[in-house]
């Protein structure tokens, strides 16, 4: 199984499509235009192998068939913990995604952690993002052994956030920082929540939600390769506000290293690395990547982090060059093929820009080929053809022109002076959003 992003451009379709090797793909009616711009480079997906769930389209299978057939599956031999269950996408710093090939154990694992961690009954847990990304499937499972209920919101939504959790008296939940930014109310406190938890919350801000919902809020730290990594005990109240990520959850063992994987002395900053059972069986079709992506059998996640006296981890920053806007990853290098094949466009360099609301803005920097003006290559131009060729969430905010670049001895780009040289990034750039120069 292959969860799709829905808001992929028929080019991300593709690749995702062609790299899986797909036999069959379900599909919405109202997304199926997008497969047929790709379909004819796909001889692996016949017409009769897309399934379509909606409106009737001639040539395609129908859901309705195949739920209306009565026959159960059955396994051709026994499926065992270790086999593969799915393939889930997560982007890298390739600038592609990969496919983390990821076992029954995995989701079994991350699923149960998440139930029984804290020993706290919470039958009712709320999905409100969806369900082609990881966090709604453990949820999903989640409830199931909590013999409870997954409530999914129709859509995201920061001002129906907490409607949805007094209506549906949601126990659980993933908390993103923008509802703390919300319009308080008199029924703030008029929940049901037991627990929630938060990833990359603002520490200043962790005892005001806890206070303003009369909630729990517990830091954790996982990614799609291993799960659950790192979390913060529900009795540990002394860390709240500290910034932690907390200490290894069950089943897993982490270390922080230099460069070669090895251990780098207490209180100093390194890269988190973690093994144990059930993480990823590696990226598929990708041995390259899977090798690099390991130190022998711990998984580099390519995060920095340092660890404290007591053994709680603390996230200080990334080793990948990967842009986080209102929790997608977005790899810099994916935006900058896209800007760079522009024939106006000698060279081009993404970096992240710090926003209060979704925490990081993409901001792509544009070198113009030499004898281009300013009527070749507007802004607008460089937008419109993001936006044809990404996702909307990775389609820049913020496009800087530039005559050079600076440059590292090695002649790569040296974003750490692109970083550095403003107190302000969105200054020089034209915004996107408020369509004007800064």
């Amino acid at each position: 199984m292959v969860p799709i992003n829905i808001r992929y451009t028929s080019r991300e379709l593709h690749y995702v499509l062609d790299d899986s090797e797909a036999d069959y793909l379900i599909i919405l009616a109202d997304l199926l235009p997008l497969f047929e711009e790709v379909a004819n480079t796909l001889p692996r997906l016949p017409r009769n192998n897309v399934i379509v769930c909606g409106a009737s389209q001639d040539g395609y299978g129908k859901w309705d068939h195949l739920t209306e057939f009565g026959e159960q599956f059955t396994a051709e031999e026994p499926v065992g913990p270790n086999d593969l269950l799915n393939i889930q996408y997560t982007s890298g710093t390739t600038g592609f995604p990969k496919g983390c090939m990821l076992s029954h154990d995995y989701w079994l694992i991350v699923s149960k952690v998440n139930a029984a961690r804290d020993g706290r009954c919470m039958p009712n847990a709320m999905a409100s993002t969806p369900f082609f990304y990881m966090d709604p499937q453990w949820l999903m499972l989640m409830a199931f052994h909590q013999r409870g209920t997954l409530f999914l919101a129709p859509r995201q939504s920061a001002s129906r956030f907490m409607d949805w959790v007094r209506q549906y008296r949601i126990n659980f939940c993933l908390m993103p920082n923008v509802i703390l930014k919300q319009p308080e109310s008199p029924l703030d406190r008029d929940n049901d929540l037991i627990k929630v938890s938060i990833y990359g919350f603002p520490s200043a801000d962790q005892a005001a939600l806890e206070a303003r919902f009369d909630v729990v809020a517990r830091e954790a730290f996982g990614m799609t390769e291993i799960g659950s990594c790192l979390f913060v005990p529900i009795e540990a109240t002394d860390m709240v506000g500290s910034g932690t990520c907390g200490i290894p959850s069950p089943f897993r063992e982490c270390r922080i290293v230099d460069g070669n994987g090895n251990d780098v002395p207490e209180g100093d900053t390194g890269e988190l690395v973690v093994r144990g059972r059930g993480i990823l069986q590696g990226y598929y079709r990708k041995p390259d990547a899977t090798s690099e992506a390991f130190f022998g059998e711990w998984f580099r996640t390519g995060d920095l982090f340092t660890r404290d006296e007591n053994g709680f981890y603390y996230i200080v920053g990334r080793v990948k060059d990967m842009i986080r806007r209102a929790g997608e990853n977005i790899a810099a290098r994916e935006v900058e093929a896209v800007v760079s094949v522009m024939p106006e466009v000698a060279e081009a360099a993404a970096i992240p820009v710090p926003d209060d609301t979704r925490g990081e803005e993409v901001k792509i920097y544009v070198v113009p080929r030499s004898g281009r003006n300013a009527d070749d290559l507007t802004p607008e131009r460089v937008i419109a053809h993001c936006a044809q060729q990404l996702a909307s969430f990775k389609v820049p905010r913020y496009v800087e022109f530039r005559s050079e670049l600076p440059k590292t001895p090695s002649d790569k780009v040296a974003k750490h002076l692109l970083k550095a040289e403003k107190s302000d990034l969105r200054q020089g750039s034209w915004d996107r959003v408020e369509g004007r120069w800064l």
